[in-house]
Parts: structure tokens; sequence; C-alpha cells
């Protein structure tokens, strides 16, 4: 079965693979797959590039990019063939031995992040983890035990127990109580609050330089500096969570270059792998801390995995696609701006090609859903934003699909009100 799929005046011929009736694999995941979110009766089959296409054939153009993990589109040929690659060679060893793709992987990152030393690890949730670990392992020997971490309010940072303790969404409060103890949320860009809550038991402050769950609002520099000089004056560790931020998607390779302002310990996700399961924690020397048993993983450091991180990373540079992100970035918020004459479309925001728009409280998930319908995927973070993530490959025929679909979508919804 073929199914074209239309772009500007681009066509896709897509041979469908052979696959159980898509009635049956509801029913199926129904059945078998744990509840945890409410998912769209849709069963996702492949992807190229911008596009990703279900079962039925239908093809949707991807402004969601996997939650900012698809840096290079669907099914990127690096990837695949660095998969391949490797996969033929040395899949697993064992955290105990180096490899040689960890290796040339960890000296590449070090070397563009301005870091020093890197761990390795799967998902954000466990880079973050690390991290908390590492400034706590601080604190117990240069501060006296000082054990509680600053984050904001609004903020996320991964969904194990530590991490929804340390993220600063209110509705996580009464989850899975007891929660971990140590962490202290205050408002963002909120100084005077940040520098009233440090105590002799601060061992690090925790933030995202841009909330990207929260809404995608951003630090301000005089924040950013001010937390900085906090940090240096109390000797505690400042950590950056770029694991949605990081590896370009904020038109720099990362999101402290907007700011020239260097964290002591960097985390990293998404787009590293490029849809891989990967993330990092990278430090400065000087806080090369752990002893023997204090952190690792099975899967930390695997040879498949630092294939792909540094076949991925390796593209980003020789391609800059951090540049792309920042052009094509401010092209789609030119474009959204335009719409806020036509459209209940306020505070358009962003960096790079993580965009976020506002719109009449309750629209968010209709707009998202309607646009789905029309084969268009948008994130409503919340009852009132829409949050865009496309992968770093986006052109401007892509964009100027995606509001052709954005404003169908608003029309539907427009006059379906006045009905």
């Amino acid at each position: 079965m073929n199914a074209s799929v239309s772009l500007s005046h681009h066509t896709l011929d897509i041979e469908q693979p052979s696959l159980q009736p898509t009635d049956e694999l509801l029913a199926a995941a129904k059945q078998h797959i744990l509840f945890t979110a409410n998912r769209p009766d849709i069963v996702m089959a492949r992807g190229e590039g911008m596009m990703i296409y279900d079962t039925e054939g239908k093809g949707y153009l991807d402004f969601i990019g996997g939650w900012a993990v698809n840096s290079l589109g669907h099914s990127p040929a690096v990837l695949q063939e660095a998969l391949a690659r490797q996969a033929s060679q040395l899949v697993h060893a064992s955290p105990g031995f180096y490899n040689e793709p960890q290796v040339k992987f960890a000296e590449l990152l070090c070397q563009v992040s301005g870091m020093d030393k890197v761990f390795f690890a799967s998902t954000g949730a466990e880079a973050n983890e690390s991290a908390v670990k590492l400034a706590r392992k601080h604190g117990a020997l240069h501060l006296d035990g000082a054990c509680e971490i600053i984050t904001l309010t609004n903020s996320f940072h991964g969904r194990t127990l530590a991490m929804m303790s340390a993220t600063g969404k209110p509705q996580w409060g009464p989850l899975f109580a007891p929660k971990v103890d140590g962490f202290i949320h205050v408002p963002i860009n909120d100084l005077d609050a940040c520098f009233a809550a440090v105590t002799n038991r601060t061992c690090a402050i925790m933030v995202e330089l841009v909330q990207g769950e929260g809404g995608v609002h951003a630090l301000s520099e005089a924040y950013l500096y001010g937390l900085r000089k906090i940090c240096d004056m109390y000797g505690i560790l400042l950590i950056f969570d770029e694991v949605q931020t990081g590896l370009g998607r904020t038109g720099k390779l990362f999101a402290y270059e907007h700011y020239g302002i260097q964290p002591d310990i960097l985390t990293l996700g998404k787009g590293i792998g490029a849809g891989f399961p990967l993330s990092a924690m990278l430090t400065k020397a000087r806080f090369d801390l752990f002893q023997p048993g204090d952190q690792g993983g099975t899967y930390t450091g695997q040879p498949l995995g630092m294939a792909a991180g540094l076949a991925v990373l390796q593209e980003l540079l020789e391609r800059d696609l951090a540049a792309s992100a920042d052009k094509h970035g401010h092209e789609l918020i030119s474009r959204l701006e335009e719409l806020t004459a036509t459209y209940p479309i306020t505070d358009v925001r962003g960096k790079g090609l993580l965009i976020a728009f506002d719109v009449p409280e309750g629209m968010a998930p209709k707009l998202a859903s309607a646009c789905m319908e029309r084969g268009l995927l948008i994130n409503a973070t919340r009852a009132s934003t829409i949050r865009l993530m496309p992968a770093l490959i986006v052109q401007t025929q892509h964009i100027e699909a995606m509001v052709s679909i954005l404003r169908l979508a608003f029309d539907h919804l427009l006059s379906s009100h006045d009905g």
C-alpha cells in the first residue's frame, strides 16, 4: 500500500510496512501497556525527516520532534549508519571497561562544551540525578555536609522520585510521598528570593536556562549573573539543566552561550542521541569527586549509545545546525507574530527552535487536537500554552506548511465557537 503525502511542493511516496491492523494494535496496547498518559487512537509506524506516519499511512508534519529529541529529524541516515556499524562490532562490554566510541565521544563533547569530565547515562533524569549526587558529594567534602539544592518554581528536571522533588510543579507536591528531602523552590528571575534561600546547608543551585515544560520562559541575563556570583561567593555549585536546551536547540550549541556564563555542572539529554536514549553529565576537573561505587549503571557508556552520540554531535557540528536553528527560529517567531493580528495568539517567545505562544485558557489542547487531525503535531504544555520543538533540520517550507495548518485549525475552532 502506498501513501502519498504532500508538503508544499514536495511529495513523498511511502511504502507502508506490513503491519497488524491498527484496531488490533490499539486493543492490544490498551490491554497490555500500563496507563501513564492520554494517547490518541493512532499507532506510529515510521518517520523520515520532518514527517512521521501512522499505521494507516497518514503523515504528520512533526513540530514536537519527539519532545525535542529528534534533533536530526526522523530516522536520520547518519544515526542509522552509526548504529549498524557499531552493532556489527560491539554492542555492550560492561561499564567496567572503556570502549573506543566512549573515549572519542567524551573527548569531543568536553572540547565543544568547555567542560573537562563527563558521565554518560540514558535519560535526562539520570543525568540530573548524577548532578545532584555530585553536588551533595561536594557539600559533604567541602561545605561541612551541606546537601540542599535550590531549584525554581515551574521547573522540570525529570520523573524519578528525586527529580520530581527537585521539579517545581505545584501539582506534583502531594504525589508519591514521602518525597526526597533537600530541595528548596524559589520563583524564576527573583534574585532576592534565591539569595534569601541560601543557607549553610546549600550545596548547589540548579536551573533550566529556558524552562521548557514550564512554558518556555528564559532566565534573564542579570538573574543568571547574580546566580553565578552567589555560587562563587559561597563555594556552592551552579548546575545548568540543558537536557532540553542543549545541542543546538536554542540557536547556540549550548544555551549558556547566550549568556556567556559557564556552569560547574552541565546536564544534557534529548537531542544528544537524536532518538537513541542517551544523556550526559559534564563537570569541571576540580569536581571529579566520585569514588568507586558512588555512581554508575549497567548501560553507562555503552558502545552502541556512544557511537550514536558521537555521530549525532559530529553531524550537528559539520552542518552547523545550531546556526540553522537560530535562523529558522527567528523565521518561525516572525510568522507566528504575524498571526497575532488575526488569531487569539499572545506572547510569542523562545530561543532558537524552542518556541511557545499563549492562547485563551482551555484552547491549547483543542488547538493541538485540531492540528493533529489536519496532519500537524504541536504540544499543549498547559491549557493556555502551545510549545513548538521541531527538528533542527526544519526549513522554510516546513514552517509555511505548519502556519497554513495552524490557520486551518484556528479557523475551525473559532467558527465552531461562533456557531
